[in-house]
């Protein structure tokens, strides 16, 4: 692949300027991938500018702990600025309301414009409900901090007000998607409901309680050997979730899911844990997309008709070679698309990404997990967890975040009948309203 020097210069409508000639590397979104090229950019002769809509970094595999009530979300945020700072790079805070690839041009919500010689976006992707009715205004989607606090607050919420009034009435949550999502968040909800509820709510029947996994297809995490998805399906039996399989989701109402058949399942919080699509005001940026409105790259993740522009990451689809929608994927276009642009400026041809499948790994509940290692075995149960355990914990930003964290799950797996649950206010609406 050959090498494409950034033309720079006011003519140009690029930042470069006679105070700092360097080409502007500009990094939407602090996620994975975005971290992960600007960390590779620190040493290449460029000044690099990280823009992100929130002024931190949420380590999304441990959302659903939140969401449960494990641990504090401080716990696995981590500042985006000062991430910035040790590597070289400015901050900017502000969503992005428009990049124009002709003038280089990315205009933010607050601020002044910013002007780039190469870009690279790795902003994410956000829910998808996939058309289903009252699924946006009803279900409680994990995939941010804020919506992991909505949950936690509607669960916590509704068991205070249990308590308050004395009702005596059970609860269902449903969650919708198959997913290591779904599965860990079905499982550690059952969880709860066996160890902590007792203790802490005993004006609550846990039988009463019910944990419904809803998964269109016939199984679940499709990406894992079948001995791995049994076990999984196993497990989550055992903890007393009920598996829906091979069933659709037809609409979602305030206190209820509607199957396909027309079955209606009973739901005082429904959480949405399928699905996920490029965010909508990439459409206006005039690059072409792909499945799910993620940007269409070559095998270096550039943009054909514009080479300065890189996606990594979720948002990113290279058309010949899709990749999964997961963390290592995600962490290596990161680094990928920061080497790419340090030959770039070296005036060096790119090379096509490659992807170094390490494994993938979810857990199901205390001392349950399945792990996929990559040419390695295939593990379950408690050796799994540990795996899982740690390999987490490794890959927090922060020594801070990574000692609060272990303390966290220690307590949740480890003293679960004694553990805390952390709570918040009550939250009663709809989470997208």
């Amino acid at each position: 692949m050959s090498a494409v020097p950034s033309s720079r210069g006011a003519a140009s409508g690029t930042s470069s300027t006679d105070a700092d000639p360097r080409p502007h590397v500009v990094v939407l979104g602090a996620g994975f991938a975005g971290l992960a090229a600007v960390r590779t950019l620190r040493r290449a002769p460029v000044r690099t500018t990280l823009v992100d809509r929130h002024s931190y970094s949420t380590f999304q595999p441990l959302l659903y702990q939140v969401a449960t009530g494990a641990l504090n979300p401080g716990d696995i945020t981590y500042g985006a600025r000062g991430f910035a700072a040790h590597t070289g790079a400015s901050f900017r805070k502000g969503a992005v309301q428009k990049v124009d690839p002709e003038t280089r041009t990315i205009s933010l919500d607050v601020g002044p414009d910013l002007h780039y010689d190469y870009l690279v976006i790795a902003n994410g992707v956000t829910t998808n409900y996939f058309g289903v009715p009252g699924a946006a205004e009803n279900a409680y989607p994990i995939y941010t901090r804020a919506e992991a606090l909505a949950v936690r607050d509607r669960m916590t919420g509704y068991l205070e007000r249990i308590a308050a009034t004395g009702e005596r009435r059970g609860a269902s949550v449903v969650v919708v998607g198959g997913g290591a999502t779904g599965v860990e968040m079905a499982g550690t909800l059952a969880e709860l409901r066996n160890t902590v509820l007792p203790d802490r709510y005993p004006e609550l029947d846990p039988s009463e309680v019910h944990v419904v996994l809803v998964e269109m297809t016939d199984t679940l995490l499709p990406p894992f050997a079948k001995k791995l998805r049994d076990y999984a399906a196993e497990q989550l039996r055992a903890r007393g979730v009920e598996l829906r399989l091979e069933t659709a989701v037809k609409e979602v109402r305030p206190e209820c899911v509607v199957l396909a058949d027309g079955t209606e399942l009973e739901a005082q919080m429904t959480i949405w844990a399928t699905g996920v699509a490029a965010h909508a005001e990439i459409g206006d940026w005039g690059l072409r997309q792909g499945r799910g409105g993620r940007i269409l790259v070559g095998g270096d993740l550039r943009v054909p008709e514009h080479p300065e522009i890189l996606a990594a990451g979720d948002v990113g689809l290279i058309e010949d070679d899709p990749l999964p929608q997961l963390a290592q994927p995600a962490l290596q276009t990161g680094q990928h698309a920061g080497r790419t642009i340090a030959r770039l400026v070296a005036g060096e041809p790119t090379e096509r990404f490659k992807y170094k499948d390490k494994g993938t790994m979810a857990t199901i509940g205390r001392g349950s997990a399945i792990a996929d290692i990559a040419h390695g075995p295939k593990l379950v149960g408690v050796l799994a967890w540990l795996i899982w355990m740690f390999v987490h914990v490794f890959s927090l930003l922060g020594n801070r975040n990574r000692i609060f964290v272990s303390l966290g799950l220690t307590f949740r797996y480890l003293a679960q009948r004694r553990g805390q649950m952390v709570v918040g206010d009550p939250e009663d609406r709809p989470p997208n309203r």
